[in-house]
């Protein structure tokens, strides 16, 4: 029987079956088939046969969840595999890492690994594109190069044209000024030879398939990555477009913005390899749907509202906080996507978080509701949470440790407030990324349970 007293349990189950099921080593698995000397690739979109005799097998992972992709790749095709490179998110200063430490034992060989910088690209992740670029030189037409693509590439696999410091001053300009994700590759591709099929047209001639766990709503396969082997059509008009409309917001000096323009203007066309099969193997869309069934397992009426959700991460806050006051008992809406957020203070705190404390403050004092927003690679900004978990007393606990949530959400400082409300979501780096989730659960009153109730332990 639903009972908010047990509220995070429930949020915390929903969670966990999210994230097995974008497992990327398992989805990674059910791609791919090996019957003695042939590797079948199987997909609804995709069914080829490739003989491992014929050629040499190169793999590429890049992105957070680079290790068990690649990993799981390695494991189909053992030692048929010539050479691998893993390029994978920077280990934290305390040391944490987003694998397990035993993931080295099983990584091929011979392989090389590079954690390089994100969300704004560094050194690391210019020799990584470097890297790849000498890799895919050596290719012929009976080689096969396998990609795994993970969300986290487009910082992590870079080689800008131009140079890195600009490169790294409009990545945070832009991640700063509230532009879409969407526009934020329209530009991306445009500026890097990684992006826009760049990787794809280096593998030339050889046969390419890539691998794709998507966190972008919609699935647009150019915007996985920003799409290292999804060939576009010119988008040097749009990627101008984006730059002028947020001009303003970004501040780059003069002689950079000139720069980067003149870039974009003059972008070389690229040739694809005769095979490439670009195949998406988990996303929001697996996500939600997880999340619905154990949902509906709990005891909840549930439905997924949509998996395209974007805009400001605190309005998608409100718009949860309005949903969850008129829905019925018993019933769980979910939402996929990924929200942004426009920076008006230096405080600490990602989407998620921001999404939670402005529904927090929308719920204050309302009975019965819980709204939880989290990302599926269980790292929200430049903190170690996933996210939040409200409730209408979340307001009140925050206040008890004598913090005001209004000021907190103006300066973008989402994190202190939530961790001092026992409120927030922590479940580790996961090793997946199919973009965020917002819950929004409805129980029946429980008349002898106080609203103003954490079960966290922190």
């Amino acid at each position: 029987m639903l009972s908010f007293s047990n509220y995070r349990q429930d949020v915390d189950e929903i969670i966990q079956a999210v994230l097995t099921a974008v497992d990327p080593a398992a989805a990674v698995a059910q791609q791919l088939i090996r019957d003695g000397r042939a590797l079948i690739i199987k997909s609804e979109s995709v069914e080829q046969q490739f003989d491992l005799d014929k050629g040499r097998v190169f793999l590429v992972s890049a992105g957070k969840a680079a290790i068990p992709m690649g990993t799981a790749v390695a494991e189909k095709i053992a030692d048929n595999l010539t050479y691998s490179l893993f390029v994978t998110k920077k280990r934290g200063e305390n040391g944490e890492i987003a694998f397990a430490d035993t993931a080295f034992d099983r990584l091929p060989s011979p392989f090389v690994l590079i954690e390089a910088g994100h969300p704004v690209p560094n050194e690391e992740s210019v020799r990584a594109g470097t890297a790849v670029f000498n890799l895919l030189a050596q290719t012929t037409a009976d080689d096969l190069v396998i990609f795994c693509i993970s969300g986290g590439t487009s910082a992590l696999l870079s080689k800008p044209r131009i140079p890195l410091t600009d490169w790294q001053a409009l990545t945070a300009a832009l991640l700063s000024s509230g532009c879409s994700i969407s526009d934020f590759n329209r530009v991306r591709r445009q500026l890097d030879e990684v992006k826009g099929g760049g990787l794809a047209a280096a593998a030339a001639p050889a046969a390419c398939i890539t691998l794709i766990l998507s966190d972008v709503a919609g699935n647009d396969l150019a915007a996985v990555g920003s799409g290292p082997t999804v060939f576009m059509r010119d988008e040097a008009d749009e990627a101008l477009t984006v730059l002028a409309r947020y001009e303003q917001e970004m501040g780059l000096e003069t002689a950079v913005y000139t720069q980067i323009i003149q870039t974009i203007k003059s972008v070389p066309s690229l040739t694809p390899p005769p095979t490439l099969h670009n195949i998406i193997i988990a996303d929001g869309g697996t996500a939600a749907l997880a999340a619905l069934r154990q949902a509906a397992q709990l005891g909840f009426l549930s439905q997924i509202l949509t998996t395209h959700l974007e805009g400001e991460a605190r309005e998608a806050g409100r718009m949860a906080a309005a949903m969850a006051k008129d829905l019925p008992a018993g019933n769980c809406l979910i939402l996929g996507g990924e929200t942004t957020v426009t920076l008006q203070g230096d405080g600490i705190g990602g989407r998620n978080q921001e999404t939670a404390l402005a529904a927090a403050i929308a719920l204050d004092g309302w009975h019965g509701v819980v709204i939880a927003s989290f990302a599926t690679d269980g790292e929200d900004g430049v903190t170690t949470a996933a996210g939040g978990v409200v409730t209408g007393g979340t307001v009140e606990n925050g206040r008890a440790a004598h913090l005001d949530p209004h000021i907190h959400l103006q300066n973008n400082d989402s994190h202190p407030f939530l961790r001092a409300a026992k409120s927030l979501i922590n479940t580790g780096l996961t090793n997946t990324n199919v973009n965020d989730l917002i819950l929004i659960l409805s129980y029946p009153l429980d008349s002898d349970v106080p609203i103003y109730l954490s079960t966290e332990e922190e």
